[in-house]
């Protein structure tokens, strides 16, 4: 549900680029009440579990679309609203900048309706509630599919609306609104049934994770080793192999566009805001769409085209670049809040 730059207005995106910005700052502050050298390297490793799962694209049956894991649920569940917003924002602005998935002036955007809704909306409203502070493993399935499947709702809410707020004519509301509800109700099932295996690991393996996180407290002294292992080991996995096996399908949203404009992508102005911002983003992305540019040696390889399973030395340079560079991006933002709060 990654939106290209030419489903917005500047307006618009300006406008969500501030609203984010705010939340960011928001969260910044709110996150050093409970961020403390336990969670920093648990928002690391989730950051880069969750950018190696959103490059599997799972086919959705009898649709002709695929969807991906949003990743936003699992964040709130395991680190709080607020440092769940702060490692999202470095999800999607590692893929922006250096993998072109999505666009620079949708950035705000995707940040927000990718952020914002499970993580505000959906986790304290329908999540905890059903959980409450002592899960057991019935609660987290039903509270995480639930809270999932609202919270990708309300975000392709957020993108239609975004979009006919931008002036798109070729995506009218009616009709925009009802190919991306379905399609995103589906792919929200499957985000609850990953987000319910990831939550349900760590109760298994360090319930006072959830219970801590729930309460708002921090971690403090308590041993994560096995939890951080696990997520690093399925991180690596899923990036550097399991990536292969991504669908070849259109995403939900590319997916709604071509069902009501008839095309896939629309393109955006030659000039202006969105040709500055996307000529920054073809120099700054150095594996585009998840593999080596035109040109590299690696990219001339044969690998059957449109065979699957896509078995691709840049798919998983992709994998292992993007997690480490979000590992990375999640730990320095910790680092950087812990250091004020400490000072504070």
């Amino acid at each position: 549900m990654h939106m290209a730059d030419a489903l917005l207005s500047p307006a618009v995106g300006g406008i969500m680029w501030a609203t984010t910005a705010c939340t960011i700052a928001y969260c910044a502050r709110k996150v050093q009440q409970d961020l403390d050298d336990r969670k920093i390297p648990l928002m690391g490793v989730l950051g880069a579990f969750i950018f190696a799962a959103q490059m599997i694209n799972f086919t959705i049956p009898a649709t002709g679309s695929s969807g991906h894991l949003g990743g936003g649920m699992i964040l709130a569940i395991l680190l709080g609203p607020y440092a769940a917003f702060l490692t999202i924002a470095s999800v999607l602005t590692v893929q922006a900048l250096f993998f072109a998935d999505g666009g620079l002036l949708a950035l705000g955007c995707n940040i927000f309706n990718l952020g914002v809704f499970p993580c505000f909306i959906a986790y304290p409203l329908i999540y905890k509630p059903i959980a409450g502070r002592s899960p057991t493993p019935l609660r987290i399935s039903i509270g995480a599919t639930l809270a999932a499947i609202i919270g990708l709702q309300l975000g392709a809410l957020g993108v239609v609306f975004e979009t006919v707020a931008s002036g798109i004519s070729e995506l009218p509301l009616n009709a925009f609104l009802s190919v991306m509800l379905p399609i995103h109700l589906a792919i929200g099932l499957v985000e609850g049934m990953v987000t319910t295996a990831v939550v349900t690991f760590v109760w298994k393996a360090r319930p006072e994770i959830l219970e801590l996180t729930a309460a708002a407290r921090p971690l403090g002294k308590l041993s994560i080793a096995r939890v951080l292992t696990g997520l690093g080991i399925a991180a690596v996995i899923t990036g550097g192999g399991l990536s292969w096996f991504a669908s070849s399908s259109p995403d939900g949203l590319e997916w709604a566009m071509f069902k009501v404009s008839g095309s896939e992508e629309l393109h955006a102005p030659e000039q202006g805001i969105h040709h500055a911002l996307g000529t920054i983003q073809e120099k700054t992305s150095f594996l585009p769409d998840y593999g080596f540019k035109a040109g590299d040696s690696e990219a001339s390889e044969a690998h059957g085209g449109e065979s699957w399973p896509s078995v691709n030395s840049g798919t998983s340079a992709s994998g292992l670049v993007g997690g480490g560079l979000t590992l990375a991006l999640a730990v320095v933002l910790g680092l950087m809040f812990r250091r004020r709060s400490q000072s504070a």
